[in-house]
């Protein structure tokens, strides 16, 4: 597991990363999506560490409840976890593809509701 200090270096590049694509947003919309930015950076670093983490260990594990018990296969808690971070992460970057592709062709999905 990396420090907290290369985390932190870590999430900071890919803020600066995430920041460079979407960075043509008007002021309005990047400050909404500031904070959708640093969870995705946040999101990323995770994603890789769990990466490290499944590649080094696998996804599946023998798992024993009691040594009266046989052990099984069971998928990893990290495995588990990183579907989570995984889906998050895409949600998160569909919401800011969303808002990038709105002002790239000045398309307002909100004044085409109220217009109809």
């Amino acid at each position: 597991m990396p420090s907290k200090k290369s985390r932190k270096a870590a999430e900071e590049q890919e803020i600066v990363r995430l920041g460079e694509i979407y960075n043509n947003l008007p002021p309005r919309e990047l400050a909404l999506a500031q904070g959708l930015i640093i969870q995705a950076a946040r999101l990323r670093v995770q994603l890789d560490e769990l990466t490290d983490d499944i590649a080094k260990h696998g996804l599946l594990e023998l798992f024993r409840q009691s040594d009266k018990v046989e052990p099984y296969t069971r998928e990893r808690p990290a495995a588990q976890l990183f579907a989570k971070l995984d889906k998050n992460y895409q949600t998160i970057i569909n919401q800011l593809n969303d808002m990038i592709s709105n002002v790239d062709t000045g398309h307002d999905d909100l004044a085409d509701f109220r217009n109809e």
